[in-house]
């Protein structure tokens, strides 16, 4: 009895190491893709497309979602490390993912950060996303456009008020800088005034944290909206809202529909991510613009650089360009691969999110 336990034992502990050093029973190299949330819908596709693109490639991989609790995310990472995962695809809640990038160095597993930059930590080199700073230009050359702000003059101005992603996120600063980039001048000419907070760039940290959004919850942004119609907003109409993702630009309009004054004429307001509610609301007139970050192709771009890295070769990402002094963690600069956006508005929404094959024509009312 007592060498039947022994024996038992030591397959245990052999099945264990074994699981460990990453083993896999079919002797594929395991990826752990490891997303933040699914409230915003482009998560979801992005884990969908991530782990398609994966397999495609003829390695194992699993998706995990977060749902915006770091703490739930690192215990996700750490399960991947505990599997043997040989690389890790990151998209983190916040910056408290940085103890589960230290263990996966500490490990000899490669972390890259998918579309959130990692900041705090020096333990990657490569991340992976579009080029953010260009998604916010879009976002307010279309303000520009819509109100015609190079016409606009300082007796009949135009009014705006602005929103921002999540403070936690560091591509919420890329995107309200880049759309500031835009909008700033006008600001300066007195063509265009700032209804509520009015920072004129991310770096203005005080006012830049009152427009902010935590994690990205609609809820926030809509009882935001409601809070200005009733007090900084409430003796003006505004023309325009900086929206920065399409699921706060419907949380915003909602809370515009409960004014009467914007029930005939909604303000223009922008969005990001090409959600199908969004380009809904686009076909309907309710939503100015979408800026769309095709998952397919950043899910395969990460994909094609962990299948690089893997192979000790050096990463050539199609479509994407490489660049190497922007993206600071706080602790180092790294590689960075961006992608191009791609605006889409009212007359453009069939070509990119249709006929690309992204969405059907069924699922358009």
């Amino acid at each position: 009895m007592k060498k039947a336990m022994v024996v038992l034992m030591v397959m245990m502990l052999l099945c264990t190491s074994l699981f460990a050093q990453g083993v896999q029973e079919d002797g594929k190299q395991f990826i752990g893709l490891a997303m933040p949330e699914t409230h915003v819908e482009r998560w979801q596709m992005d884990g969908a497309a991530l782990k398609e693109a994966a397999l495609a490639l003829g390695y194992d991989a699993e998706v995990t979602f977060g749902d915006a609790d770091q703490t739930k995310q690192n215990a996700q990472i750490s399960d991947f490390i505990t599997k043997g995962a040989d690389i890790l695809i990151i998209g983190s809640v916040n910056e408290g993912v940085v103890t589960a990038v230290a263990d996966a160095k500490r490990d000899g597993v490669e972390v890259i950060a998918y579309d959130r930059l990692i900041t705090g930590s020096d333990q990657y080199d490569y991340y992976i996303t579009f080029d953010n700073f260009k998604v916010g230009q879009f976002q307010g050359k279309a303000i520009v456009d819509a109100l015609d702000l190079e016409s606009a003059t300082m007796s009949d101005p135009k009014f705006i008020t602005l929103f921002a992603g999540s403070p936690t996120d560091n591509n919420a600063f890329f995107f309200f800088d880049g759309a500031m980039s835009q909008l700033k001048p006008f600001v300066d000419k007195g063509v265009l005034k700032i209804v509520g907070p009015a920072p004129l760039s991310s770096d203005d940290t005080a006012n830049f944290t009152r427009i902010a959004t935590e994690n990205w919850r609609a809820d926030l942004a809509k009882q935001r909206m409601e809070n200005l119609l009733n007090g900084d907003a409430k003796n003006y109409t505004l023309d325009a809202v900086l929206a920065p993702n399409d699921t706060l630009a419907r949380a915003i309009i909602e809370a515009l529909l409960t004014d009467a004054k914007y029930r005939t004429a909604l303000p223009v307001v922008t969005g990001q991510d090409g959600e199908l509610a969004s380009i809904q609301f686009i076909k309907d007139g309710k939503q100015t613009m979408t800026v769309f970050k095709d998952t397919r192709d950043l899910a395969k771009a990460a994909i094609d650089l962990a299948d690089a890295l893997l192979k000790g070769e050096t990463p050539e990402i199609a479509g994407a360009r490489l660049d190497t002094t922007t993206y600071d963690t706080g602790k180092k600069v790294v590689k960075s691969y961006l992608l191009e956006p791609v605006n889409v508005t009212k007359d453009n929404y069939m070509e990119v999110m249709i006929d690309s094959g992204y969405y059907t024509a069924d699922q358009i009312r």
